[in-house]
């Protein structure tokens, strides 16, 4: 008990601190939201005329699931970049020869991750609604859309801890971020899967943002998920358990 209290304390007091480095360089939110809301504006006003979805919503209502995904990516590469900052610069050296909890210099990180995707969602969201966005989802429904967001952007963070502990450089640190963000232009994020080439089709049905985004689109709607919700809550899960495996490993062999 006296270890919980103890880890629980030193992770809210290293957040803290996170969290007010992002106060005072709100760049960060800034850049992370103004690209999902510039990818918003580009399919709704110029792209999306042309687009053919085949649902009865408007095109935004279909956009908008795979926008919110695209900016939980957008995000992460900051949470790596942070944590090489601080092992560059001997902060987490120095905090580890701390009597504070070991697991609360990454936990930190996370957190501070997830806050700043839950700002920059928030402000996504709110766009998307000036925008014309309209959803059928009741409390619960959305309640079910902030849990697989929330899973979603944990599980990436924890990614995120691998290169921050791994990285050489800045370039480094940040660059794992780019392959995970064409994946929802290769999903049905923007167009259903099924215009797609065979082969592209097929990885498009079997990558994980398809399915978070098949999830979220549903609920919003009110219609029934169907097996997508499972393989989506199976994928984020997948990825959160062994992500987090292995940075405590990474961590581990940093500490000495």
């Amino acid at each position: 008990m006296k270890s919980a209290t103890r880890f629980i304390g030193d992770t809210a007091v290293l957040t803290g601190r996170s969290l007010r480095h992002i106060l005072r360089s709100p760049d960060t939110i800034i850049s992370t939201t103004i690209m999902p809301i510039g990818f918003l504006l580009l399919f709704v006003f110029v792209l999306g005329g042309a687009i053919q979805t085949g649902s009865e919503g408007s095109y935004i209502d279909y956009l908008l699931p795979g926008i919110l995904v695209i900016t939980i990516v957008s995000g992460i590469a900051y949470t790596a970049f942070r944590l090489f900052l601080d092992l560059q610069r001997g902060v987490v050296q120095r905090f580890q020869s701390m009597p504070i909890a070991r697991s609360a210099v990454l936990w930190a990180h996370v957190l501070t991750s997830l806050v700043a995707s839950f700002v920059s969602l928030v402000l996504v969201l709110l766009t998307a609604l000036l925008l014309g966005f309209r959803a059928d989802a009741g409390v619960l429904a959305w309640l079910a859309v902030a849990g697989i967001l929330i899973l979603c952007a944990l599980a990436l963070a924890w990614l995120a801890i691998i290169p921050g502990l791994t990285a050489k450089s800045v370039d480094g640190a940040t660059a794992f971020s780019y392959p995970l963000l064409f994946l929802p232009f290769l999903s049905s994020a923007f167009v259903p899967t099924g215009t797609m080439p065979p082969p592209v089709r097929w990885f498009a049905e079997n990558q994980p943002v398809t399915s978070i985004v098949n999830s979220l689109r549903e609920i919003l709607a009110a219609r029934p998920v169907g097996g997508d919700l499972w393989v989506a809550l199976a994928w984020c899960s997948g990825i959160l358990i062994v992500a987090y495996v292995v940075s405590v490993a990474l961590y581990r062999r940093t500490a000495g």
